[in-house]
């Protein structure tokens, strides 16, 4: 998890209550440092930041909601896998030469259950991200990840894969390697593996980059993460000519949980903690961690046609429209 040292980031919406708890926390300064009880006057102010705190969160609109995916200090793949597992060891390389560090997985323990965890994992700092490129993916890493879903085939161990990437790197290097061919490779190889396979978005879903690991009979989504076919900026200077619109696209877009859920698209909300999980990292840990280990026990109990045949029902029922009478 993100040291508690780290220099608090915040965005635009967080600002009055961030000024609300600061002023809370000066007063509670004043009156130790005075010895004056001023109790019942901090548990007004407290009350006040949970309501705002309420209706800060609960009225977020879609550009605000990828913020908070997007957010620095939100939880990686990394830190959710470290704060679940009982055990965890990370496995390295696609065998053909590759590790590519924006795609990590390897095998641990979920409540005694043996499993294999995979995910984006982007960087805390610009060195970081940049080492991570950003949590976007080379063909190698979902190479990778292939690797690691066939051996948990093999050995009869759950998936668990986290999505939190803008996208597969899109470079020139990437398309030489073949970048499209191996994000369909997964995609083909995934609707076909035994063993369960649940996918949950917990920052910013991107394009084919979220989706190469994101076919499973069960797509979760964090209360504040997105999914999208592509980001907000992009289509709006593909529609608009004009990146500025990104808050219209966002809208239009339909990139929040709910109104995937709504759609369709995903299967479960996660209730994140007051605040975003980046304010309680382990709370959020544990939230996901639950969820999980209910949606695993469902799994668990089906056998593997049974799971192949709702992976592929899932994906076949995506896409319904009505037609405008004439």
């Amino acid at each position: 998890m993100a040291s508690p040292n780290r220099k608090t980031i915040l965005l635009d919406f967080e600002k009055p209550l961030a000024e609300l708890e600061s002023r809370i926390e000066q007063i509670r300064q004043l009156a130790e440092e005075n010895g004056v009880d001023v109790s019942d006057q901090i548990h007004q102010l407290e009350a006040r930041a949970t309501q705002l705190r309420q209706e800060i969160f609960s009225s977020l609109s879609p550009s605000q909601r990828l913020q908070l995916a997007r957010h620095p200090r939100r939880p990686s793949t990394l830190d959710y896998i470290q704060a679940m597992s009982e055990e965890w060891l990370e496995l390295h390389g696609d065998r053909s030469g590759s590790d590519d560090p924006a795609l990590v997985g390897g095998i641990g323990r979920l409540a005694g259950q043996p499993v294999v965890m995979l995910g984006h994992q982007k960087g805390r700092d610009t060195k970081d991200n940049v080492a991570r490129n950003f949590g976007m993916a080379a063909p190698g890493g979902y190479r990778k990840a292939m690797r690691l879903m066939e051996h948990a085939n093999h050995f009869g161990m759950p998936i668990i894969t986290f999505i939190d990437t803008p996208g597969a790197w899109a470079g020139v290097d990437a398309e030489k390697l073949g970048q499209g061919e191996a994000i369909a490779y997964n995609l083909r190889e995934m609707f076909r593996l035994d063993v369960p396979i649940i996918c949950t978005v917990i920052g910013e879903g991107g394009s084919g980059g979220a989706l190469g690991i994101g076919v499973g009979e069960r797509l979760f989504m964090l209360e504040h993460s997105v999914y999208t076919v592509a980001s907000p900026e992009a289509c709006a200077a593909i529609l608009w000519k004009d990146a500025s619109k990104a808050a219209q696209a966002a809208q239009a877009l339909k990139i929040t949980a709910p109104d995937l859920k709504e759609l369709g698209i995903i299967d479960r909300i996660v209730p994140e903690p007051d605040g975003g999980a980046h304010a309680n990292p382990i709370e959020a840990a544990q939230r996901l961690k639950q969820a999980l280990l209910e949606c695993l026990e469902e799994l668990m109990s089906l056998s593997g046609q049974q799971r192949r045949e709702m992976r592929y029902q899932k994906f076949r029922q995506m896409g319904i429209f009505a037609e405008e009478p004439a």
